[in-house]
C-alpha cells in the first residue's frame, strides 16, 4: 500500500478549506499515480506526517484527478510539495528529496 492511503487526500472542492482555511501550516503533496519520485517519498512523507503531528499537516493531491488546484499553483513537476500557512504559499520544493530534507522543509514551518 502507498503511503499515500495513509495521508489525508484533498481535492480541487476540498483544497480551501483544508488547506486555505487550515489552522497550522500545510504541507500538500501534488502526485500522481504514474510518478515513480512521488512513490519513492510517499513513505517518508508518511512517517513525517506521524513524527509531526500537531505541528504541521501533511496533505495529499492527486493531480491527474484535481487539475484545478494544479494548474493554480503552476504545479509543473511532480512530486512538488507546497508549504501554506494561514492561506498564504510560504514554502515549496520540488522532486524527490531525502528524508533529511524533507524534515528540513517541516522544521522551518513547524508550528
Amino acid at each position: 500500500m502507498l503511503r499515500h492511503d495513509l495521508l489525508t487526500a484533498v481535492t480541487d472542492e476540498t483544497f480551501a478549506e483544508a488547506v486555505l482555511g487550515a489552522d497550522g501550516p500545510v504541507v500538500v503533496d501534488f502526485w500522481a499515480e504514474w510518478c515513480p519520485p512521488c512513490k519513492m517519498i510517499s513513505r517518508a512523507l508518511g512517517e513525517l506526517a506521524e513524527e509531526y503531528a500537531g505541528r504541521i499537516r501533511v496533505v495529499t493531491l492527486n493531480t491527474d484527478d484535481n487539475p484545478a488546484a494544479t494548474r493554480a499553483y503552476g504545479v509543473m513537476s511532480l512530486p512538488t510539495l507546497l508549504v501554506f500557512r494561514d492561506g498564504e504559499l510560504v514554502g515549496s520544493t520540488i522532486g524527490a528529496r531525502p528524508k533529511t530534507q524533507l524534515r528540513q522543509l517541516l522544521d522551518a514551518h513547524a508550528a
